[in-house]
């Protein structure tokens, strides 16, 4: 058995960055202390939800990678505790934003960067003022003998790129995530809906795949958002292993990463694929009919 640690944190923000920062190295040790291999943070742990509202005071927040104080922090962090850590935040990089993420191994070197491919744009999540789309592909990031597929929230409702992590080679699928309440259907919750579509990715690839959600409400000038928490860790077949309520805390689970290759291997998903006949996929848009 090759056992991998996987630990999703879930937090509460404040509108204080470094008591945002300060919680999630708290939680970072207690994955450490339990024994965990790889830790994910939500989606823009430092800060508030600012894509609430279109404000361009918030350009001044994002950060220059790998510059910025934040990363060296945590690089030393993961090196002193030996634990990989998935980290996401607001990137500037010369007249461009991004909504990005990296992945600091266990000896602190950061292996790379992923900017957010897929970004929304509705009420309480107007993404589009602040980021452009990711420049990245969807690159691979080794942990421990593992490959490690990154996406950020809005991506997790896209099974392209879940697939495409697959066939690059991606054995864990992980989400920092910031969703909840919608402020145009109040009446409207997607968190069931929101787990399923990203169980399915595990179940259709045969891929663990964990998500990590901020949890409470969170006011800006215009709307509000119930961040509904619910972080989770499924299985290769979809089955939740790790689940969330709606507290701050952190979540685990191990998997047998050699058990979930022979399972990929034995199950030819990916052998008996037909590309030749997936051209659709790219070439046309929605249809309609008569």
């Amino acid at each position: 058995m090759s056992e991998f640690v996987l630990c999703v944190v879930q937090t509460r923000m404040s509108a204080d960055t470094a008591t945002n920062i300060d919680q999630a190295v708290t939680y970072v040790q207690e994955a450490a202390d339990r024994g965990a291999d790889l830790v994910v943070l939500p989606e823009l742990f430092s800060m508030l939800y600012f894509c609430q509202e279109e404000n361009p005071k918030w350009f001044a927040t994002a950060l220059q990678f790998p510059v910025d104080p934040l990363f060296s922090l945590f690089s030393e962090l993961a090196r002193q505790r030996h634990i990989a850590i998935v980290l996401s935040f607001f990137e500037r990089q010369t007249t461009n934003y991004f909504n990005s993420a990296t992945v600091i191994d266990r000896d602190g070197v950061p292996l790379g960067l992923y900017r957010k491919s897929h970004i929304p744009d509705s009420p309480g999540y107007l993404e589009k003022f602040y980021f452009t789309p990711g420049d990245t592909g969807f690159p691979i990031f080794e942990v421990k003998g593992v490959n490690i597929g990154v996406g950020i929230c809005w991506d997790q409702w896209f099974p392209e790129q879940a697939r495409a992590l697959a066939l690059a080679g991606a054995e864990l699928l992980v989400y920092p995530t910031a969703i909840g309440s919608e402020p145009s259907d109040p009446l409207l919750d997607s968190r069931d809906h929101w787990r399923r579509v990203m169980l399915g990715h595990a179940a259709a690839n045969l891929i663990p795949v964990a998500a990590a959600n901020r949890v409470g409400r969170e006011v800006s000038a215009t709307s509000s958002i119930n961040f509904y928490g619910s972080s989770f860790i499924a299985d290769t077949t979809g089955a939740v292993v790790a689940q969330a309520d709606d507290h701050p805390g952190v979540w685990l689970a191990a998997i047998d990463i050699e058990a979930a290759r022979r399972q990929r291997d034995a199950w030819g998903l990916f052998r008996d694929r037909r590309p030749d006949l997936y051209s659709s996929l790219i070439t046309h848009g929605p249809r309609t009919h008569a």
